[in-house]
């Protein structure tokens, strides 16, 4: 690499990691770096490489003044940006901890070492708890190539015991599975896809998966008029059950909540001045009765009749302390 060539590299990796519009760099500046590096460099050199720089489609915005000021200004993130991602990783539960940390690192290199300290910053998310499977990303990228390459996977799935302990589920059965898709729900990452031991579609949480590898047996198609965005809507919070049309009573106060779960296209009806109906597509499940009872009284099940009494059992079930 010749001198100049050398001498642009380190101009550029200057620029990008020591300077922003709050930190601009004279040439005065740049040759004192330069010469410190050894590079030999004076006005005429580095007005030179800047402009070697421009012309290459770099953004270094000078400040036109007695001693003209330079600085990055466009960068592929803006600092906004970067903020937004990295509350995103550290939000994150399937994210390990240590993961997070090397990921936020690499998303501070693309801003200058002062706007990297904006980005140092830790986000409060109440009760947060973070993956223990230091190999999640690697399955997500093994996910993705199946999916994209039409080749099933098999992998060996864990649960926990009630001391804790980390086991491998059904004595350690081999999954062999046609992933289709990924889907982020409730904070956990899961892959959808057709199990051979199920005989039909499911999912699996991602960060439980043990052991995934490639194997030789193409995809199982789809199932004929199969929706990935179908399946992800009916099913509520990741539990297979009997999909249903469910109308709810609500206070006017839950709306939001419904929008949130449900979308702003939900099927609603005011039924006075204080409460409203909503019909929802829901898999009927104690997931489903739970959402509804944590919401203190301000929502209630209003039909189908069977439906009704089936919530009516759980909450007989809650209440003695048994099963429904």
């Amino acid at each position: 690499m010749t001198p100049q060539k050398s001498r642009l590299l380190f101009l550029l990796e200057l620029l990008n990691r020591e300077t922003d519009e709050e930190h601009p760099i004279t040439i005065l500046d740049i040759i004192e770096r330069l010469n410190a590096e050894r590079f030999t460099a004076n006005r005429h050199t580095v007005a030179g490489d800047l402009n070697t720089l421009m012309a290459h489609g770099i953004d270094v915005v000078c400040n036109k003044s007695r001693q003209n000021q330079y600085f990055i200004g466009d960068r592929n993130f803006e600092l906004p940006e970067l903020m937004l991602l990295v509350d995103a990783v550290q939000a994150a539960r399937f994210i390990s901890a240590k993961q997070s940390r090397n990921l936020i690192s690499k998303l501070s290199s693309l801003v200058s070492i002062h706007q990297a300290d904006s980005l140092n910053r830790q986000l409060y998310v109440e009760k947060q708890v973070k993956s223990v499977n230091e190999k999640v990303l690697y399955t997500v990228d093994l996910l993705h190539s199946a999916i994209r390459d039409n080749k099933q996977i098999a992998f060996q799935y864990f649960e926990y015991t009630a001391t804790k302990k980390k086991v491998l589920k059904h004595g350690g059965q081999i999954y062999k599975f046609s992933p289709y898709a990924l889907l982020w729900n409730n904070d956990s990452y899961y892959v959808l896809g057709f199990s051979e031991s199920h005989g039909k579609v499911v999912k699996f949480r991602v960060d439980r998966m043990a052991t995934p590898k490639f194997t030789d047996a193409p995809t199982v198609p789809k199932p004929k008029g199969f929706r990935v965005e179908e399946y992800a809507k009916s099913v509520f919070s990741m539990y297979d059950e009997e999909t249903r049309t469910v109308t709810l009573k609500c206070e006017n106060s839950l709306m939001k909540s419904i929008v949130d779960r449900f979308g702003s296209k939900v099927k609603t009806k005011v039924v006075d001045e204080k409460q409203f109906t909503a019909d929802v597509e829901v898999s009927v499940s104690p997931t489903f009765f739970g959402w509804v009872v944590g919401f203190g009284g301000k929502m209630h099940i209003a039909a189908p009749e069977d439906v009704k009494e089936r919530y009516t059992a759980f909450l007989r079930g809650i209440i003695d302390g048994k099963d429904s």
